[in-house]
Order: C-alpha cells, then sequence, then structure tokens
C-alpha cells in the first residue's frame, strides 16, 4: 500500500475523530442555549413587569396592557358596598358612587377625561376607557352620525 492510499483509508476516521472530540463542546453550548431559553421565558413576567414600571417612571406615561377592569356582579347594595372599599392617602375609603357609562369615539377619549377632571368632585377621578371590537352596525352608525369628529 502506497503512503497516499494508507493516508486516504484514515482520512474518515481522523475526522470521526476530530467530530467526536467537539460533541462535548456542543452538548455544552448546546446545553447552555436551553438554559438560557428556559430562564428567559420563566423570568419573562417579572422582567416585563419590571420594564413597564420602569418606563412609566421615566416616561410619566401609561402602558398598554398593564391594568385591567374587573366587572363583578354583586346580589345586593350592602353586598356591594362591602366589596366596594379602598384605599386612599393611608386610609381604607367607604363611599357609595354611581357607575356612569359614556358612549364616544376613540379619537374623543381625551376630551372625555379632561371634561371628567375639570367637573368631578374626586382629585383622582376614575376614567377608563376599553376599545369596543364589535356592536350593532346600526348603532355603531347612529354613533357616528351622533359624535362629532375632533
Amino acid at each position: 500500500m502506497t503512503r497516499a492510499a494508507a493516508h486516504a483509508s484514515q482520512w474518515p476516521f481522523q475526522r470521526c475523530h476530530i467530530a467526536a472530540a467537539s460533541v462535548p463542546a456542543w452538548r455544552s453550548v448546546l446545553l447552555a442555549s436551553c438554559l438560557v431559553m428556559v430562564l428567559s421565558v420563566s423570568m419573562y413576567p417579572g422582567l416585563w413587569s419590571i420594564g413597564v414600571r420602569l418606563c412609566s417612571v421615566f416616561t410619566g406615561s401609561y402602558v398598554h396592557g398593564h391594568h385591567s377592569v374587573v366587572l363583578i356582579n354583586s346580589p345586593n347594595a350592602q353586598a356591594a358596598k362591602d366589596i366596594g372599599r379602598y384605599y386612599w392617602k393611608g386610609d381604607i375609603q367607604e363611599a357609595s358612587e354611581v357607575l356612569m357609562l359614556v358612549k364616544t369615539k376613540t379619537s374623543r377619549i381625551q376630551h372625555v377625561t379632561d371634561c371628567v377632571r375639570s367637573l368631578h368632585p374626586y382629585a383622582n377621578p376614575e376614567v377608563l376607557s376599553f376599545l369596543v371590537e364589535d356592536g350593532s352596525p346600526p348603532y355603531m352608525k347612529w354613533m357616528d352620525e351622533a359624535v362629532p369628529e375632533d
């Protein structure tokens, strides 16, 4: 056997030997990548919450999706009064409130909010808005006609 033939016959084994030596390195990289992915997914809610708070602090703005409204059915006025206590300026408050439902165009929400702030007796009135995803087409047409543009 010539030297070239011997070299050619050993070439696959040398390549396998090199590849086999790099398997632990690839396994470590794969394990580290999986660990980073698992930690990222499991820590996402906490990191997102911290990011939202930092954004709100530095910009003074509201970040979409950070708050929710819960609608609660109450069997009577006393149960609603018991559930409806709230914390304000270091004390638990109890007040009878009336819920208003104002329907308007999304483009008019800031105008409604400004109007409520100017007329409301509370220093910090509750004004929340929800986008309408679907509705009765005749009613939506009526709203478009009845509510003026900006």
